[in-house]
Protein backbone atom coordinates (compact mmCIF):
# COMPACT_ATOMS: atom_id res chain seq x y z
CA UNK A 1 0.00 0.00 0.00
CA UNK A 2 1.28 3.59 -0.95
CA UNK A 3 1.92 5.70 2.33
CA UNK A 4 -1.02 8.66 2.19
CA UNK A 5 0.27 12.08 3.09
CA UNK A 6 -2.01 14.17 5.78
CA UNK A 7 -3.59 16.12 3.35
CA UNK A 8 -4.47 13.05 1.35
CA UNK A 9 -5.68 11.38 4.45
CA UNK A 10 -8.06 14.37 5.85
CA UNK A 11 -10.23 15.50 3.11
CA UNK A 12 -12.53 17.97 4.97
CA UNK A 13 -14.21 18.44 7.49
CA UNK A 14 -18.01 17.40 8.15
CA UNK A 15 -20.14 20.20 9.42
CA UNK A 16 -23.58 18.67 10.04
CA UNK A 17 -25.71 18.84 13.35
CA UNK A 18 -24.56 15.74 14.43
CA UNK A 19 -20.83 16.99 14.41
CA UNK A 20 -22.08 19.84 16.35
CA UNK A 21 -23.78 17.88 18.96
CA UNK A 22 -20.47 15.83 19.28
CA UNK A 23 -18.06 19.10 19.15
CA UNK A 24 -19.52 19.74 22.64
CA UNK A 25 -17.72 16.36 23.76
CA UNK A 26 -14.53 17.64 22.84
CA UNK A 27 -15.08 15.40 19.60
CA UNK A 28 -14.44 16.83 15.60
CA UNK A 29 -15.83 14.73 12.71
CA UNK A 30 -13.51 14.52 9.11
CA UNK A 31 -13.89 13.14 5.89
CA UNK A 32 -11.08 10.33 5.16
CA UNK A 33 -10.10 8.52 2.86
CA UNK A 34 -11.46 5.03 2.43
CA UNK A 35 -7.64 3.45 2.70
CA UNK A 36 -6.56 5.08 5.63
CA UNK A 37 -6.58 3.50 9.00
CA UNK A 38 -6.73 4.64 12.74
CA UNK A 39 -3.07 5.26 13.16
CA UNK A 40 -3.02 7.33 9.77
CA UNK A 41 -5.71 9.25 10.70
CA UNK A 42 -4.33 9.85 14.31
CA UNK A 43 -0.58 10.88 12.86
CA UNK A 44 -2.29 13.32 10.17
CA UNK A 45 -4.80 15.77 12.66
CA UNK A 46 -1.75 15.45 15.05
CA UNK A 47 0.34 16.92 12.42
CA UNK A 48 -1.77 18.88 10.42
CA UNK A 49 -3.65 20.97 13.61
CA UNK A 50 -0.74 20.47 16.57
CA UNK A 51 -3.14 18.68 19.17
CA UNK A 52 -3.13 15.13 20.57
CA UNK A 53 -5.58 12.58 19.93
CA UNK A 54 -6.96 11.09 22.85
CA UNK A 55 -9.16 8.39 20.27
CA UNK A 56 -10.39 7.76 16.84
CA UNK A 57 -13.64 6.02 15.97
CA UNK A 58 -14.53 5.92 12.16
CA UNK A 59 -17.77 4.78 10.54
CA UNK A 60 -18.12 4.04 6.60
CA UNK A 61 -21.44 5.11 5.14
CA UNK A 62 -22.65 3.21 2.28
CA UNK A 63 -23.76 5.23 -0.91
CA UNK A 64 -27.89 5.63 -1.17
CA UNK A 65 -30.01 4.78 -4.12
CA UNK A 66 -31.77 8.18 -5.19
CA UNK A 67 -33.49 9.16 -8.01
CA UNK A 68 -33.76 12.20 -10.22
CA UNK A 69 -36.34 12.72 -12.64
CA UNK A 70 -37.06 9.23 -12.96
CA UNK A 71 -33.53 8.11 -13.56
CA UNK A 72 -31.41 6.07 -11.32
CA UNK A 73 -28.46 7.54 -9.38
CA UNK A 74 -25.92 6.70 -6.70
CA UNK A 75 -24.38 8.92 -4.46
CA UNK A 76 -20.62 7.66 -3.10
CA UNK A 77 -19.48 5.51 -0.59
CA UNK A 78 -18.26 7.82 2.30
CA UNK A 79 -15.54 7.16 5.47
CA UNK A 80 -15.97 9.19 8.21
CA UNK A 81 -13.49 9.77 11.22
CA UNK A 82 -14.83 11.13 14.48
CA UNK A 83 -11.74 12.41 16.96
CA UNK A 84 -11.67 12.63 19.97
CA UNK A 85 -9.26 15.14 21.61
CA UNK A 86 -7.17 15.48 24.98
CA UNK A 87 -8.83 17.68 27.58
CA UNK A 88 -7.36 21.23 26.98
CA UNK A 89 -6.86 20.58 22.94
CA UNK A 90 -9.35 22.52 20.45
CA UNK A 91 -9.59 22.76 16.75
CA UNK A 92 -11.04 25.42 14.72
CA UNK A 93 -12.24 24.00 11.52
CA UNK A 94 -14.18 27.20 10.65
CA UNK A 95 -10.57 29.31 9.87
CA UNK A 96 -9.26 26.29 7.62
CA UNK A 97 -5.15 25.51 7.31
Amino acid sequence: MIKLKAYDIIRAPVITEKSTLVSEANQVMFSVSKDATKPDIKAAVEALFNVKVKAVNTLNRKGKTKRFRGRLGRQGDVKQAIITLEEGQTIDITTGL
